[in-house]
């Protein structure tokens, strides 16, 4: 199947197995492979469905109640885990939409470490981003090869999206990885600068943030604790939505801490540890590391965190140093 349809996008420079596939009457069906695919996979049905290749496997999942094929119908960018291949193969197939109907899938082989999902711990997750960031490194290289070939601008924006998302992996992975002694905390740092320099940081587009109250100046790592703010930010954005309003201002009734909110929908009380857990996400393609890393960067400064619910019943983090 990597005969004349693959040069527009040569993805037979890839060692690992991708497919292209476009979405026809709700079903997704391959249009394109490489190499590596035909080898591993190999035989299919002419014109197969991606269901096709799902059948080799005895397991096959995604984050979320929906069924994996639908995050290519509806063009959803997420993770597809797939156990049992030949008897012992695990496999994380990466969905990777380029329009409504049309996207890539692309397979990295997973080893024993990385999917014991009972022993993961930090190290195992920064292995397993690394492994990701194959996924998002090969779509930007094959289009903006398609870009120079065919002139079609919409190819440098799913580039420019596939390098956010590597740029903003790896500088988790390199966050969370830190030796907590590598941090100095020896910054006489103005919260309020901080707060308004992190907000100016990430995609706020039509939310608002609301400084209540004056904030104190604190003794600080100003690189990490800027990276806290931004990480909390994004997260009330990406989650409670565009128009989030969040509040920062001091802690009621205490001398050292603030408190960060937004007016969400908030994070069940059940879930108020496990969110600064590595690896625990809500959203199909979140890495699950923002919050653990505010949690690396409130403990290596001595400092303490917990998550409550805000009076508008979202999200509330408070921090004491």
């Amino acid at each position: 199947m990597t005969g004349e349809r693959t040069a527009a996008i040569p993805i037979n420079a890839y060692p690992a197995p991708v497919l292209k596939y476009t979405v026809t009457d709700d079903t997704p069906v391959i249009t394109t492979t490489n190499d590596a695919f035909d080898d591993t996979f190999q035989p299919l049905p002419n014109d197969p469905p991606v269901a096709a290749v799902f059948d080799h496997f005895d397991i096959v999942e995604s984050p979320g109640p929906d069924d994996p094929l639908n995050a290519l119908v509806h063009g959803t960018a997420t993770g597809v885990y797939l156990d049992g291949f030949g008897a012992v193969d695990t496999y994380l197939a990466r969905v990777l939409p380029v329009t409504d109907t049309t996207g890539f899938l692309a397979f990295t082989l997973l080893d024993d470490r990385l999917v014991d999902a009972e022993t993961t711990g930090v190290g195992d997750v920064a292995s397993m981003i690394s492994h990701e960031l194959r996924n998002p490194l090969d779509v930007a290289t094959a289009h903006l090869q398609a870009a120079r070939e065919t002139g079609r601008s919409e190819h440098f924006e799913t580039v420019a999206d596939a390098h956010d998302r590597m740029e903003r992996i790896i500088r988790d992975v390199l966050t969370l990885e830190r030796d907590p002694d590598a941090i100095d905390p020896t910054d006489q740092l103005a919260l309020k600068n901080a707060v308004t320099d992190a907000w100016q940081a990430i995609d706020t587009t039509d939310a608002t943030l609301n400084i209540t109250d004056t904030l104190p100046t604190v003794l600080a790592d100003a690189a990490q604790v800027h990276r806290l703010f931004e990480n909390l930010f994004r997260n009330a954005v990406e989650h409670a939505g565009k128009t989030v309003t969040v509040r920062v201002g001091p802690l009621e009734n205490v001398e050292n801490g603030i408190f960060i909110a937004d007016d969400g929908n908030g994070i069940p009380a059940a879930e108020a540890d496990a969110v600064f857990t590595p690896g625990y996400s809500t959203e199909n393609a979140g890495t699950g590391l923002g919050l653990a890393i505010v949690n690396r960067i409130v403990t290596a400064h001595g400092w303490t965190i917990r998550l409550t619910t805000a009076q508008s019943g979202g999200a509330r983090f408070e921090v004491r140093w």
